[in-house]
């Protein structure tokens, strides 16, 4: 592709060099050029792109994108005013703007994206709609599954995922939409089918500064629908039983069509009847004048808005809400979100990826309703992220579980015992201990277990690793609590 036919794709403030040149591909991480590659220089949060330029042109780079001039007879220099808004422009052209081949989903919130997104994928498929998947816990096309670095890629990373769904034959794709990407112009020119929003609870105020700037960050998806010129029909599902939500209903464009669902009787999509057990959950969903009873392989009543948030956005996609209605019954266990540990115990083990005060409380909440014996739980908090909820997350447990044992998380470059020391500021009983490993804790946790009692593994679910300050090592909740187990004496 020539640089000529791509300079149209976003406002360019000067060009100093030819036009003239190829591009064979783009990169923002110097160490990824190669012969006639366009270099954007991002400025991140601890590193700026722009210290690389000269790097980036010693590897091959034919293009430079920059905020500022850098003369090199060897490139032709871009200047442009955010380079994260042109990265998103110049990959969205590169890659022949693959979104608008699909009918996209996205989901936003605090908590219960990566479910709604698994049960949209699952209700599609199961219609026959092939969809694509890409979020937290890993990114689906067609038949192959990658890993996930982030929730939502970098905008490059995003366009090229999006070109292998469409070119994979897929037709859909469900996706998360965190608010870092939002504030950062990762989905910057992507448009919308459907936007669904969860709920907005505390957490990533570490880098949001406060909940109004985080629910703004969130925000951005829903008010630009309503300027979308390819797919002008989008629609919003909003979460009425969330107050975030009700004030993003209200900063909706009227010429954006809104579909409300949660369990309060204002929904539009409302869940009610709820009954849960061990091994699932059933509901009575009201929607379009019509009752439906639900049957969700998944446990708790977040999973039950999560699932009605997944219905409304496969009706909009297309799928016959009946129809979509019964796919659910088989729905597949998500990944570390509240996942059962296998074991023939008489306790039972779940793991779940709880890592805010709210998520943590629901997940509680839930396994409460099963009526356990005594609930223990195993939770850390994450090094170098918003500080604050540390001893919120402590209330949580000391509120809702019966016994807990504090531990590491992601420690990160902090130390997991000054981590702890803040956490533990939250208890008001002591029916908590502190265990820094966190092998030690959850076999501390499952040793503890008697008959009926469950235990709850919180905050890393999905995760494989655990990050230290210069290093990450090997880390599964749900391999080291099966090992726990295994280790535990049957009790006859």
């Amino acid at each position: 592709m020539q640089l000529k036919t791509l300079l149209s794709a976003t406002p360019v403030r000067q060009v100093f060099g030819s036009v003239d040149r190829p591009v064979e591909n783009i990169a923002y991480d110097s160490r990824r050029v190669q012969r006639h590659t366009m270099f954007v220089a991002l400025r991140g949060e601890k590193t700026d792109g722009h210290q690389f330029i000269g790097h980036a042109i010693d590897k091959g780079a034919s293009v430079i994108v920059a905020e500022r001039e850098h003369k090199d007879p060897r490139v032709t220099c871009l200047v442009v005013e955010n380079t994260r808004a042109a990265l998103a422009d110049f990959s969205a052209s590169f890659y022949g703007h693959p979104a608008r081949k699909l009918k996209l989903a996205a989901v936003t919130g605090t908590n219960g994206k990566t479910t709604t997104t698994f049960l949209i994928k699952h209700i599609c498929e199961n219609a026959g709609l092939r969809c694509g998947l890409i979020g937290t816990v890993r990114h689906e096309i067609g038949e192959r599954i990658l890993p996930a670095i982030r929730t939502t890629p970098e905008s490059l990373d995003l366009q090229e995922l999006l070109a292998q769904i469409a070119n994979a034959g897929c037709k859909a794709a469900a996706m998360e939409v965190s608010s870092h990407a939002l504030a950062q112009e990762r989905t910057r020119g992507i448009e919308w089918n459907v936007a669904v929003f969860t709920n907005l609870t505390q957490d990533h105020l570490d880098f949001h500064g406060t909940m109004e700037n985080y629910f703004e960050a969130k925000a951005k998806l829903f008010t630009g629908l309503a300027g979308q010129k390819q797919k002008t029909k989008p629609v919003a599902i909003v979460n009425v039983d969330d107050r975030y939500g009700r004030q993003l209903l209200d900063k909706l464009d009227k010429r954006v069509a809104a579909v409300s669902y949660g369990m309060g009787l204002r929904a539009n999509f409302r869940g009610s009847n709820y009954r849960p057990e061990f091994t699932g959950t059933s509901y009575q969903l009201d929607a379009r004048g019509k009752s439906y009873l639900v049957r969700l392989p998944l446990i708790g009543r977040f999973n039950v808005t999560n699932s009605i948030a997944a219905l409304a956005a496969a009706e909009v996609l297309g799928i016959n809400l009946r129809t979509a209605v019964l796919s659910l019954g088989k729905a597949p266990q998500v990944p570390g979100r509240l996942e059962l540990v296998p074991a023939k115990r008489q306790f039972q083990v779940f793991v779940d990826y709880a890592h805010t005060p709210d998520a943590l409380g629901n997940v509680l909440k839930t396994l409460r309703e099963l009526q356990p014996h005594r609930l223990i739980t195993v939770f850390g908090c994450g090094g170098d992220r918003d500080r604050q909820k540390r001893p919120l997350m402590a209330e949580m447990a000391d509120r809702l579980a019966d016994y807990s044992i504090i531990t590491s998380d992601n420690p990160r470059k902090e130390d997991p015992r000054a981590i702890i020391a803040e956490t533990e500021k939250g208890f008001r009983s002591n029916r908590y201990e502190k265990i820094v490993d966190r092998t030690e804790a959850i076999n501390r946790a499952v040793a503890l277990a008697h008959p009926r009692d469950i235990v709850l593994v919180a905050g890393k679910g999905h995760e494989n690793y655990q990050e230290f300050a210069d290093y990450t090592i090997p880390f599964d909740d749900m391999q080291v609590a099966r090992r726990a187990i295994e280790d535990h004496p049957v009790e006859l």
